[in-house]
């Protein structure tokens, strides 16, 4: 029992080290999440106050500050409060005998380090984009995804509001991932995790990007504002589910991008019902509620 005691403990104290850690600049500025987090957001919302898609609506948009709360409890707050967990259950197979290793159907570790890196990116983006249309597919997963899909009005911070709940989904599925091709977290995997804070970041914000001919590849703002439509199309849960990449909704047919004027309502039916403040969109999911 001192075993997984400690192996909680370590990692909880660990984790509330090497933030502190990064607030005050101790650790290498390539790893700092917390200030890489903070100039990303004021990259992105600086060229959504001098190129808006969305002309009318304000910089301190609908919900701006809520968003900005839960941009710093969903990357930190929880991270630290759930970080113990994970540990917990990585000794647990370790014990019963499943390692790193144990499921990988190759070793990467003599590819060179971009390839790695990129591999990594795709397989990271395609568990992540699966486990998206889980959470619109069923409806005791949707009752938590309701939290993101509230936003009315998007913008850069958007990005990172959402359930707590959804972390304890996407965790282990992004790790059982990795383990079944990698075995490992490549050593350089903090640029793979900048790349895709700034495309999410771009991919919610005000500012109207296609990237051109690389749409088909790339997400982008046109096309993940239509996940946030209110109105989708006839017979579906969802659209546009890619995360970083398109490439997986154009794939399996799940794209949908009728205009790009940027002037859509958002939100999901009933919509009106749903709790406005952190707390009630955070014990939403937990009781049933009248119809």
């Amino acid at each position: 029992m001192e075993k997984y005691i400690n192996a909680f403990l370590n990692p909880f104290n660990g984790t509330i080290d090497w933030t502190w850690k990064s607030i005050i600049f101790e650790v290498p500025w390539y790893t700092n999440y917390f200030w890489g987090l903070i100039v990303i957001s004021l990259i992105v919302w600086i060229l959504e106050m001098f190129f808006p898609w969305r002309k009318e609506q304000s910089i301190f948009r609908k919900d701006f500050w809520l968003d900005g709360f839960y941009m710093f409890f969903n990357f930190f707050i929880f991270s630290i409060a759930i970080s113990g967990f994970y540990k917990v259950l990585q000794v647990i197979f370790n014990d019963i005998g499943i390692h790193n290793k144990t499921l990988a159907l190759f070793d990467p570790s003599g590819l060179p380090t971009w390839t790695q890196l990129v591999v990594f990116f795709i397989v990271l983006d395609f568990v992540q984009w699966f486990t998206h249309i889980l959470l619109h597919k069923y409806p005791a997963l949707w009752k938590f995804h309701k939290v993101h899909h509230s936003v009315k009005e998007m913008g850069f911070a958007a990005h990172l509001r959402y359930h707590w709940m959804e972390n304890i989904l996407y965790k282990p599925l992004k790790t059982f991932g990795v383990m079944i091709l990698f075995g490992f977290e490549p050593k350089q995997a903090f640029i793979v995790h900048f790349l895709a804070i700034t495309i999410g970041h771009f991919n919610h914000s005000n500012i109207k990007i296609t990237w051109g001919p690389f749409r088909y590849i790339f997400n982008n703002p046109v096309m993940h504002l239509y996940h946030h439509s209110y109105v989708l199309p006839k017979e579906k849960y969802g659209v546009n589910f890619g995360i970083s990449l398109s490439l997986w909704d154009y794939i399996f047919k799940t794209n949908y991008i009728p205009e790009d004027s940027g002037t859509i309502k958002l939100g999901f039916e009933g919509d009106e019902k749903f709790p406005k403040d952190f707390i009630g969109q955070n014990t939403y999911g937990f009781f049933k509620r009248k119809k």
